[in-house]
């Protein structure tokens, strides 16, 4: 049967209505395309925002671009010169945030957009005049994904614009929008230590070359407050610098406004600098995502608290890495109070981990977020397998036991004999022992040993010149920011679509004798028998280096042979922590008035080092009663001075 003119009417009018609204979702919902002097444009909204993608005719290999951060059709001049050569040029509309750290948030999510795109890892920044603080709070952020940077008259501190605060007149509207933005107060802006003349260390130690176009007259961003001072900050830190005075032409808007003298050169800087693209290694091919982030991701979001500890030896304590975490977290997390631990300290592994984690970090709170290393000290400091995974274990199982919703993430630290390892097809038994442990408490892994090394062999940089040492350069600290970085960043993107927490469910021990019940006793706890001294507040008098934690609190001391005490207790494991300094003796010891047995307390370290060092005495005892004797015997290393004993805590596996 036919159709009546009505049903054909009808079907048309519908179809018509299909066309126009389709027409209308894609001009405002899908992309669009125009020219853009001369070349072709593509406009889309990212997160929420307007963005843009100039393509070249013929695009170089690698797909190197620039990525401009404000006032995209001033002086287009450089832009245009790039896209002829081959680059891309991009645009994100983040106008009203003033390179604040939520706009730090969306430009990270934009550049792992543009690198899932295909285009090259390190991008060049532009930055125009308050675009300032957008390349170089992103580029202090990440400087490894920065090639280099190109700006005309930034704003290199807030407070001098839009502040005021200085020789110029400042904005008080745009004032008033950047402390919203920031969330601070004036009082707080004004002792701000972020902005972008601060802290270049990090950027200037991965030699991320700079150059600034400026007006000499600029009596709106004026030099001596921003470009001045911030390109003397880059150089003394090390950073390569060039500045070019525009001084030909016109010069408007009280100087801020000058032409662009030789943009030529200014494309040649940045080709120079991008281009060839270097192809770099993706970080999270060295992640094992074993459990994921949701729990702490949903700690963070909904209760709006957290608490986030880091345990490990000296680089965590004096981690340039820690820091940098501590402020992603914050800025991904901005509406979170946090509480960040430190429980790094030099010299220490998993073993004294495992028996100092109750008082330095479980005491302090219930633990969200979790950092552990130990692989560079339990190596270095000669610890067997078996007390590499009783250590280990010891700590996430007892961390896991506090909270089984803790997050836990584990991390190798390189050093020379790990990279040799690498060399010879082998992994490294520290990190194959705490893989171990790892993958049995479902735990996360990032392994920086692995991807330090094979970042060299890639010639991405150096050990001798770039890495330098087992404790990083600042350089190498950015290395480890950028990995941790991504592993947390790809785990919460994760977290964000999960449907509920994880909770732990504990398996059985890989190790019955594991120190996962480990604590320290106080010292006051043992029974002077002779030759003894209780110290309140101890501290060397001979000038040697020491660890600050283990100064001014209380010590048993000894200096003389035969000098003994006991202590009694009850557990599977029993040690000692001390100082080991030059006059370090040789202890003997008998547990339950079994034969006596000796310890050798001096260290490869002890003669300009009192070294806080963690003798175990015994760890597969029955989990009962038990007495141990300690005496110093009468003999003593051929290196020492001494025989003393300097006893800070028992250690004890509950």
């Amino acid at each position: 049967m036919g159709e009546s003119p009505k049903q054909v009417y009808m079907y048309g009018r519908r179809t018509l209505f299909t066309l126009v609204f389709l027409v209308l979702f894609h001009l405002t919902h899908g992309q669009q395309t125009d020219n853009w002097h001369g070349f072709k444009r593509t406009h889309f909204e990212f997160s929420g925002r307007k963005a843009w993608i100039v393509e070249p005719p013929v695009p170089l290999e690698g797909k190197p671009w620039i990525w401009n951060a404000h006032f995209p059709d001033w002086h287009t001049e450089v832009d245009s010169i790039l896209l002829s050569k081959g680059f891309y040029v991009a645009y994100l509309n983040t106008n009203d945030m003033y390179g604040s750290p939520g706009a730090m948030q969306i430009w990270d999510d934009f550049h792992a957009y543009m690198i899932k795109k295909g285009f090259a890892e390190r991008v060049a920044l532009e930055g125009v005049s308050r675009g300032g603080l957008y390349v170089y709070n992103w580029a202090k952020r990440n400087p490894l994904k920065v090639a280099c940077i190109y700006a005309e008259g930034p704003v290199c501190d807030f407070k001098s614009w839009p502040g005021g605060k200085g020789a110029g007149k400042g904005s008080p509207s745009d004032w008033a929008a950047l402390l919203k933005n920031y969330r601070i107060t004036e009082e707080q802006a004004l002792a701000y230590t972020d902005n972008p003349i601060n802290n270049l260390e990090g950027l200037a130690a991965c030699k991320v070359p700079v150059f600034h176009a400026i007006g000499l007259n600029d009596k709106i961003v004026p030099n001596e407050e921003n470009t001045f001072k911030l390109i003397n900050n880059y150089i003394k830190a090390g950073g390569v610098a060039t500045v070019y005075p525009m001084t030909r032409g016109q010069q408007n808007l009280e100087g801020h406004h000058y032409p662009i003298e030789h943009p030529e050169k200014i494309a040649d800087f940045i080709f120079s600098n991008s281009y060839p693209v270097i192809k770099v290694l993706d970080p999270s091919g060295f992640h094992i995502a074993r459990s994921g982030l949701a729990n702490s991701y949903a700690k963070f979001t909904h209760e709006k608290k957290g608490t986030v500890a880091f345990m490990g030896g000296s680089i965590t304590e004096h981690g340039a890495w820690r820091n940098k975490i501590c402020q992603y977290l914050k800025e991904r997390f901005p509406e979170t109070e946090f509480e960040f631990i430190n429980a790094g300290i030099s010299s220490t592994g998993s073993t004294p981990g495992a028996f100092r984690l109750a008082q330095e970090v479980l005491d302090k709170g219930k633990i969200d977020l979790f950092f552990e290393e130990a692989a560079v000290n339990d190596a270095t400091n000669d610890f067997n397998n078996a007390a590499q995974v009783r250590g280990m274990e010891g700590i996430i199982r007892h961390a896991l036991d506090s909270n089984p919703n803790m997050d836990i993430v584990m991390m190798h630290f390189v050093d020379p004999a790990k990279i040799a390892d690498y060399d010879k097809g082998m992994t490294p038994v520290v990190i194959a022992n705490h893989e171990k442990v790892a993958a049995h408490y479902h735990v996360n892994t990032i392994n920086l040993a692995k991807e330090i090394t094979d970042r060299i062999h890639a010639g991405e940089f150096n050990w001798k010149d770039d890495f330098k040492d087992l404790h990083p350069s600042l350089f190498g600290h950015e290395v480890y920011v950028r990995s941790i970085k991504t592993f947390l960043a790809d785990a919460y993107a994760r977290a964000d679509t999960a449907s509920k927490a994880i909770k732990m469910q504990l398996p059985a021990k890989l190790d019955k004798f594991s120190y996962s019940a480990g604590e320290y006793v106080d010292v006051n706890k043992a029974r002077l028998i002779k030759g003894w001294s209780l110290v309140s507040n101890w501290v060397p008098n001979d000038g040697l280096e020491t660890r600050k934690q283990y100064v001014n609190i209380p010590a048993l001391i000894a200096e003389t042979p035969g000098s003994e005490l006991r202590f009694d207790f009850t557990g599977t494991a029993i040690g000692l922590c001390v100082a080991s300094g030059p006059d370090a003796g040789i202890l003997e010891y008998s547990i339950d008035g079994g034969p006596f047995r000796s310890k050798d307390l001096y260290t490869q370290w002890s003669s300009f080092l009192h070294l806080p060092w963690y003798v175990i005495l015994d760890d597969e005892l029955k989990n009962k009663k038990h007495s141990v004797v300690v005496r110093i015997a009468p003999g003593k290393n051929e290196k020492s001075k001494g025989n003393a004993c300097r006893l800070l805590h028992f250690l004890v596996n509950h």
